[in-house]
């Protein structure tokens, strides 16, 4: 960013309230062409802005902007596990991490490498990643989009099972704020079941360095909707909702930050200690397709139909088929429900 004011005054309009280009300006002490400047340069970065003559500015909704304190303090005991990295915009909150997390690239970037649980958050993200190369679509204040690095001793092939239990922490964290109705979706979607179906309220992305026998390192991002206006919202090819409909007591980013990582670092622990297969039977409780016909679709275009029967101890998808029981595994699928 070339103005150092963008994300300050946006912070001040946070309120959803109009204030004046010379009112802004008077409390930056700074020129209304540098306000206006500034103005240009959010909606740049795709945020919405009201702008009316004799009014001045607002953004369409107020917003809850990220706070250190609060995220600390939603955390709770755990807090001093956790290094956080609080960024106004970045291309990608993985993206930064994985750099981060390698040394010779840290340097390059010129800084030190990324310390054990280092928590990466950004207020809007310009270039979020999903699963099987799709975009995360983010707006500010319409998700919650962060990444955390686990180191393991262990190695990279023995990480099976991680988007599930990281699924697992979620799910946890969201019965803690009272989220209801939330189920998970292998291998690495959050879904609420919701009067128009199965709708995705999170997603998770996991990308590993280190060599297989070890020592390892995981970048674990995650993507929460939040209040996705339409916007954004056109721009996404599935079924979704958002915090502010399903429960929007839960829609503060502070919090629903702070109690992920709470329960991140109890289920990050566990299986480090049992792997996946400590975690398999509370997995298989908010499995949203156990025991239902669904369509696999394969990578070469091909169909596979069966009925899920459920996930193995190294977190791979088992599906009884017309050729017996079949085990697939994460990054190979994309899952869908088939109507009876």
């Amino acid at each position: 960013m070339n103005n150092a004011l963008t994300f300050p005054i946006l912070r001040l309009l946070a309120d959803g309230r109009f204030h004046s280009g010379e009112a802004i300006a008077k409390h930056f002490k700074v020129t209304r062409t540098t306000v206006w400047s500034a103005i240009q340069e959010a909606e740049a970065l795709g945020v919405q802005i009201f702008s009316v003559r004799g009014r001045g500015y607002k953004l369409p909704d107020p917003i809850v902007m990220l706070n250190q304190e609060a995220i600390l303090n939603a955390i709770g005991p755990e807090r001093a596990w956790f290094k956080l990295e609080l960024h106004d915009a970045l291309e990608s909150t993985n993206s930064y991490l994985m750099k981060k997390a390698n040394a010779s690239q840290a340097a390059l970037m010129g800084g030190s490498q990324a310390a054990h649980a280092t928590c990466v958050v950004a207020e809007l993200q310009t270039a979020g990643k999903g699963r099987r190369g799709r975009s995360w679509q983010a707006g500010l204040g319409a998700s919650l989009t962060f990444s955390l690095l686990w180191r393991f001793q262990m190695g990279a092939g023995a990480l099976s099972g991680l988007s599930l239990a990281v699924g697992v922490a979620l799910m946890r964290a969201f019965q803690a704020l009272g989220v209801p109705a939330t189920q998970l979706k292998w291998p690495n979607d959050v879904l609420v079941e919701t009067a128009n179906g199965k709708q995705k309220l999170a997603g998770i992305l996991i990308e590993l360095q280190g060599d297989m026998d070890g020592p390892s390192a995981a970048v674990i991002g995650v993507g929460i909707n939040v209040h996705l206006p339409d916007h954004v919202g056109s721009k996404i090819d599935q079924p979704f909702t958002d915090m502010r409909n399903v429960h929007p007591e839960a829609a503060n980013p502070n919090v629903l930050l702070g109690t992920a990582l709470k329960h991140l670092a109890d289920v990050l622990s566990q299986f480090e200690n049992e792997g996946f297969d400590g975690l398999r039977d509370e997995w298989n409780r908010y499995h949203a397709y156990h025991g239902q016909t669904v369509k696999m679709l394969m990578p070469d275009g091909r169909e596979v139909i069966g009925e899920v029967s459920g996930i193995a101890s190294d977190g791979v998808l088992l599906v009884n088929t017309a050729q017996g029981e079949q085990r697939f595994s994460a990054g190979e699928i994309s899952l869908r429900g088939v109507a009876s």
